[in-house]
C-alpha cells in the first residue's frame, strides 16, 4: 500500500535540498507504481530485469527506470532499450558489454559506477582501492554510447551510525577523487546515490544526491532487501 501523506512530505523534503528520490518499486505491483506516477514521481527503481520487462508495457512511457541490482551480462540486451539509467554497473568487463549491446542497438544510457564501500560479502562493485586504475586502463573516454553520471554505493545493513556515515564519507572521497583523476573533462559526472529508507539522511549530510527509498513509501516487503 503507498503511504501517499508519507512520500508527500518526503518529496517536498528532498526537492528542498535537491536530492533525487529513486522510488524503489521492487515487488510492488503495476498498480502501486501508478499511485505514485500519479503523485508526480517519475523515476523507478527496479533490481530484476525480468520484473521490469514485465511491468514496463503497463505502465506511462515516461516513467525513467533505473536498474539498481546486480546485472548479468547476459541480460543487458533485452533491458537496454527501457532503462534510462543503470545505477549497478560494478566491474570494467559489465562496462564493456554494456558499451558494446549499446552500441549495437544504437541506444544511449547513463551509468553510475558501483563502488563496494561495505565489507558485507553480499555487496557487489568496483574495489575503492583500484577502480581509479581499471577505468584508466580500459579508457572509458572511447565509449561511445554510456554516458557516465557518478558512482552508487550501499552502506553496511548495521544500526551503527558511525558506521554507515563512514561508508558513505569514503564513497564521497572516491568520487571526488574519480572526478579529479578519471573524469576531470568529462562533462555531466554530477551524481552521488547513496542513501536507502533507513540512512537517506546522513547519505544527504555526507553529500549524496539521489536516494533509493522503498520500504518508506510502499511499506515493509515480505522479503527483506538491501536496496530502498
Amino acid at each position: 500500500m503507498v503511504r501517499h501523506s508519507t512520500f508527500l512530505a518526503l518529496k517536498s523534503e528532498l526537492e528542498a535540498s535537491g536530492v533525487e528520490m529513486i522510488a524503489v518499486s521492487k515487488t510492488q505491483p503495476p498498480e502501486a507504481i501508478l499511485e505514485l506516477y500519479q503523485l508526480g514521481q517519475r523515476i523507478f527503481g527496479e533490481n530484476r530485469v525480468q520484473e521490469l520487462l514485465e511491468k514496463q508495457p503497463s505502465l506511462p512511457s515516461d516513467i525513467q527506470w533505473h536498474l539498481i541490482g546486480h546485472l548479468q551480462t547476459n541480460k543487458i540486451r533485452p533491458v537496454l532499450p527501457y532503462v534510462s539509467m543503470i545505477e549497478s554497473v560494478d566491474s570494467d568487463r559489465l562496462l564493456q558489454s554494456i558499451e558494446k549491446s549499446a552500441t549495437q542497438l544504437s541506444r544511449k544510457v547513463e551509468v553510475l559506477l558501483q563502488i563496494k564501500i561495505s565489507e558485507e560479502a553480499t555487496k557487489y562493485g568496483f574495489d575503492p582501492l583500484t577502480v581509479v586504475n581499471e577505468l584508466i586502463a580500459i579508457n572509458i573516454t572511447q565509449m561511445q554510447y554510456l554516458r557516465f553520471r557518478g558512482v552508487m554505493g550501499m552502506a553496511s545493513f548495521v544500526d551503527d551510525e558511525t558506521q554507515i556515515r563512514h561508508e558513505f564519507n569514503h564513497l564521497k572521497q572516491i568520487y571526488e577523487q574519480l572526478k579529479r583523476d578519471v573524469f576531470n573533462d568529462y562533462p555531466g559526472f554530477d551524481q552521488i546515490s547513496m542513501g536507502m529508507s533507513g540512512d537517506f539522511r546522513i547519505a544527504i549530510e555526507e553529500g549524496s544526491t539521489m536516494v533509493r527509498i522503498g520500504s518508506l513509501i510502499f511499506g515493509e516487503r515480505e522479503s527483506s532487501t538491501t536496496l530502498g
